[in-house]
Order: structure tokens, then C-alpha cells, then sequence
């Protein structure tokens, strides 16, 4: 990296956390800690939820998923906007009648105190989990390509967001998201028609988009029933609504967001317009993606994009025979190239033949690869990250733009880890005040008690997600595992919410003891691997609410808890 890119980089950063700081200081109640003062409008709303859920994870692993798989990612995101019209009629309602503070306080007035302090501490591990991870997701990455340290990345970064999000609370968080936004979405569009620039002179974007096609990488909708895919048409939209509908309804990291709205129209407008401009927004970057791989088509890549793990094996016994697979890629490689260019003069189906099984060459050489990668490892005694999706992106930005984009592509990476973090740390410190603080342990101070409490709670979390980044492992790819780890714990609690919104004769004691057995049996499918993950959740849905209805049968009536 370049002088140039370190000013912009670290510019950038410093910008917005000094601007949310300054921009939202002296918060003295918790309406305005931690509702924002209620001053949010539509377009802050919107892009604050999107921002919350697009992490780091999403501009580093999104790419090589679609560089690897091709479009096909995009079909988990297609119950998204099912999810935002259910919750703007049913959730956002309720929430803003009852001017609750967390989801969880509704479950009280319907249910128990002991089945929202349940729900809450679901929340609180399942989102903890995922704080660590979004921060390590983008350290790790850049700690292998850059060579820096690991841990002082995870502590930069979490430094970071504590700074701003303990002075200002939600507000802070929201005002910071708008420009992050506008960060992400500058270096991602930059990005792109960079790399349309790159192609050769002969290659147009028609003619990308059919060499695209020509790999399989533009098969967006799979209408099959095949439960080992993990991405259909149907797990999209029955997965992936139910999942959507938990993570949106019922996630303290995003119902906050909206919480804040100045009425119950803008909370409403920021949701719908979260919902139609998402699933675009994923697909451009799995496109971004997808023009990556067009990219190395003509550009040579390394067989494994991992440099630390290419750094083992090549001090290791096995370096001979990783140079013989990069040599065998360099050659298909350059037959692909020539047949790539044939084609695009004139395509036929023999040449298409051909691609395709150098296609299958090429691939099958990477599965070796990691393979000797794998027992590279096991010789130096060290644990290495073999499957490169989350690294493709990122390699690409650091090997091929200018100065000054590249410290604008690691702003939008860093920022993008900010502000989902962010989100997550305000939304563990108000649901541990306001749940399990205010309600159980001191429940009759004043606001500035709880103002001070719910920041040293952000700077606890903050602190934990730091040390959990520290110990972290990657996982197959970093943004199925944030996903997996929602999948876990959503169905059971969006089925919690619906069993109090829909089944009215079902009482506090069979909704709890069906939440503990739900959730155990979850955790053992998801262990035993009984269904592909976005499944988790509608699995974990229906068991409760059929294991409540059940439940209820056999115990005593209760008195009916409402609402009103």
C-alpha cells in the first residue's frame, strides 16, 4: 500500500467515528440513548438496517462466493422482502403501540418475565457470537494479505466502534451508518466498472457476461428439491423468509434500528425500503463477483488465494508438488484463454465443451491444492485456512487497482465491519439494561443511571466481542457461518413471537418449557447436520409452536395475559 491509500484509509475512518462522536454527544435519558430520541426518518432508517446487515463479511465473502458458485447466493435473499411486508403489518405495529424499547418487553406483557428474560439471553448469545465474528472476519483477512497482526486488528476495529457507540448511543450508530453506506456503496460501483475496464479491448460487457455464462456462473434460479443445496428458489423463499422474519422482527440489532423512527410511517417506509433495494444490492456484489472470476480469465490467478497458506507450503516438504498444480493451472489457463477468445468470436457448442472441461480441470486442481495445503499443515503443526473464498476480493483489490482505490476498498471493508458491529454492540447493551438491568436487578433508578449503565454495558460487549475475535477460527466461509449462528437460535424465537401474536390461548409456562426443548433439539440437528442451515429455521419455528400447542393441553388454564 501507498501513502496515498493510508491517508484515505485512515481518513476515512477517523471521519466517521469523529463525526457520530461529535454529532451525537450528551445523551442524558434513555429515550434518546437508545431510541435515538425518535428522530429518525425513513431513508436514515433504511440504510442504517442494511448497513447493520451488511458487515464486512458481506464485501469480502460475497464475491468469492459468487467467484466460486456464481449467482446462485442471491436466491437466500429472495423471502427478504416477504419478511419486510409481514413485519411492517404485524411487528412495527405492535412494537410502536406499546413504545417498547426491546422486542423482548412485548413477550413480557404477553407471556411471563421469565419467557422475555429467555428470549433475551438467546439474543445475547447468538448475537454476541456474531459481534466477535464480524469483527474478526475482515482482521483476519487483512492481517494475511497485509502481513499485520491479527489481534491488533481486532482491537483497532473494536476500539473503534466502542469510541462512538458508547457516546452516542443508537443516534450515533445511525448517523455513522449513512455514511458508511455511502463509503460501501462508492467503492463497490468503483470497483466494478474498474474491473470492466481491465478486460481486454475485444471483451465487452455482452461478451463478459457470456463467458460468464459459459462457467456457470449466471445460473441464478434453482427450482429443484434437492435438500443437500443449500441454495433453491424454495430454501430462499421458505428458509429464507422465516429466517428474514426472525432476524428483522425479532433481533434487537434491527428492530432498534427502526425503534427510532419518528412514526410509525417512517419506521414502516424504512423497512420497505430496506426490502426493495437489498436483494439489487446483493446482487451487484455477488456480480461484482461474478465479474472477478470474468476478470482472472484473462488475468492469471494464484491456484489458492490464501497468501499465508501458500507461505507453509512453501516451506514445507510438500512445496514441489504445489508447484507442479500451480504449473498444470498456468497451462490450462493459457488453453482457456485462447478457447475464451475463440469463443467470443464465435460461439459454439465445442468450444463451450471444451471450456467446460477445462473448467472441471482447473477445479479439480484447486481441491488438490488445498489438499497439499492441508498436509502442509499438519507438517509445521499449524492451522491454515484452505478454502479461499474470503480471499479472492480482497486479493484482487490489492493486486490490481490504483493507489488511493485500495485504501478506498479496505475504508468500505472496515467500515462495513463498523457499522455492523456497532449495531450489535447498541443492541446488547440496551437489551441487557432494559431486560435483564432494569427489570431484575435495579429496577427503580433514574434515566441517567441507565444512560450510564447502558454504555458501560456497550463498552463490556465491546470488550467481549474483541476477546472472541481474538480466539475465533474461520469457518468453511464467514458469511455462511454468521448465518448459520442466526439459523440456530431464529426459528425458536420468531416462533416464541408468533405463538404470542397468533395463538392467544397458549400461556407463559408451555411457551417457555417449548423454547428449552425447541432449542436443545435445534442445536443437536444443526450437530448431527439433519437439514441444510436456512432450514434450522423454519424447523425450529414450527417445533415450538406445535411443542407449545401440545404442552398447553396438558397444564392447568392460566389467566390470559393481553396486550391491551
Amino acid at each position: 500500500m501507498e501513502s496515498l491509500d493510508w491517508i484515505i484509509l485512515i481518513g476515512t475512518l477517523l471521519a466517521i467515528v469523529g463525526y457520530g462522536t461529535w454529532k451525537t454527544r450528551g445523551s442524558q435519558n434513555v429515550q434518546d440513548y437508545i431510541r435515538g430520541g425518535n428522530q429518525a426518518q425513513w431513508w436514515t432508517i433504511g440504510l442504517s438496517v442494511m448497513a447493520t446487515q451488511a458487515s464486512a463479511i458481506t464485501f469480502l465473502s460475497t464475491p468469492g462466493q459468487a467467484f466460486n458458485d456464481g449467482m446462485g447466493f442471491v436466491q437466500f435473499y429472495f423471502g427478504l422482502p416477504i419478511a419486510m411486508i409481514i413485519i411492517c403489518m404485524v411487528f412495527i405495529p405492535l412494537y410502536h403501540r406499546l413504545k417498547v424499547y426491546t422486542a423482548y418487553e412485548f413477550l413480557e406483557n404477553r407471556f411471563d418475565l421469565k419467557t422475555r428474560s429467555l428470549t433475551a439471553g438467546l439474543f445475547l448469545v447468538q448475537r454476541g457470537l456474531a459481534a466477535g465474528i464480524t469483527i474478526y472476519a475482515p482482521a483476519i483477512i487483512l492481517s494475511a494479505v497485509l502481513g499485520w497482526s491479527l489481534n491488533q486488528l481486532n482491537i483497532i476495529i473494536g476500539v473503534l466502534v466502542i469510541i462512538y457507540t458508547v457516546s452516542g448511543g443508537t443516534k450515533a450508530v445511525s448517523v455513522t451508518q449513512k455514511h458508511q453506506m455511502a463509503v460501501i456503496f462508492t467503492g463497490m460501483f468503483i470497483a466494478f466498472f474498474l474491473i470492466l475496464s481491465y478486460l481486454p479491448d475485444n471483451i465487452n460487457f455482452s461478451n463478459a457476461l457470456e463467458i460468464a455464462t459459459v462457467n456457470d456462473k449466471m445460473n441464478i434460479l434453482d427450482f429443484s428439491f434437492d435438500f443437500e443445496n443449500r441454495y433453491t428458489f424454495w430454501s430462499g423463499i421458505i428458509g429464507g423468509t422465516f429466517l428474514m422474519l426472525s432476524y428483522f422482527g425479532t433481533d434487537q440489532s434491527q428492530v432498534q434500528r427502526y425503534l427510532s423512527g419518528k412514526s410509525l410511517r417512517e419506521m414502516q417506509l424504512g423497512l420497505i425500503f430496506n426490502g426493495l433495494l437489498k436483494v439489487p444490492m446483493q446482487f451487484f456484489i455477488l456480480f461484482v463477483g461474478v465479474m472477478v472470476f470474468v476478470f482472472y480469465q484473462f488475468n492469471e490467478s494464484p491456484i489458492h488465494f490464501n497468501p499465508h497458506a501458500q507461505e507453509v507450503v512453501a516451506a514445507s516438504s510438500y512445496s514441489d508438488e504445489f508447484k507442479a498444480l500451480e504449473s498444470e493451472q498456468h497451462q490450462l489457463f493459457e488453453k482457456k484463454k485462447t478457447l475464451l477468445d475463440a469463443y467470443v468470436l464465435a460461439p459454439n457448442e465445442s468450444l463451450k465443451s471444451e471450456i467446460t472441461t477445462i473448467n472441471s480441470a482447473e477445479k479439480t486442481n484447486r481441491n488438490e491444492a488445498k489438499l497439499v495445503l492441508e498436509k502442509a499443515a499438519d507438517e509445521h503443526q499449524t492451522k491454515i485456512e484452505t478454502n479461499d473464498k474470503d480471499y479472492v476480493f480482497i486479493h484482487f483489490i490489492l493486486n490490481n487497482l490504483p493507489r488511493g482505490l485500495i485504501g478506498l476498498l479496505l475504508a468500505v471493508i472496515l467500515s462495513a465491519a463498523m457499522s455492523s458491529t456497532a449495531s450489535e454492540l447498541n443492541a446488547l447493551a440496551s437489551t441487557t439494561t432494559i431486560d435483564i438491568y432494569k427489570r431484575s436487578l435495579a429496577p427503580d433508578k433514574d434515566d441517567m443511571h441507565y444512560v450510564k449503565a447502558t454504555k458501560w454495558f456497550t463498552f463490556g460487549w465491546g470488550i467481549l466481542a474483541i476477546c472472541i475475535a481474538c480466539i475465533a477460527y474461520l469457518a468453511d466461509n464467514l458469511i455462511q457461518l454468521v448465518n448459520i449462528i442466526g439459523s440456530i437460535f431464529y426459528g425458536n424465537v420468531l416462533g416464541i413471537f408468533l405463538l404470542a401474536f397468533f395463538f392467544k390461548h397458549v400461556k407463559a409456562n408451555a411457551v417457555f418449557i417449548a423454547a428449552i426443548i425447541t432449542q436443545s433439539v435445534v442445536i443437536l440437528g444443526w450437530w448431527q447436520d439433519w437439514m441444510p442451515y436456512l432450514w434450522l429455521n423454519l424447523f425450529g419455528c414450527t417445533l415450538v409452536i406445535i411443542v407449545a400447542l401440545c404442552i398447553q393441553l396438558f397444564i392447568p388454564k392460566q389467566d390470559v395475559i393481553t396486550t391491551e
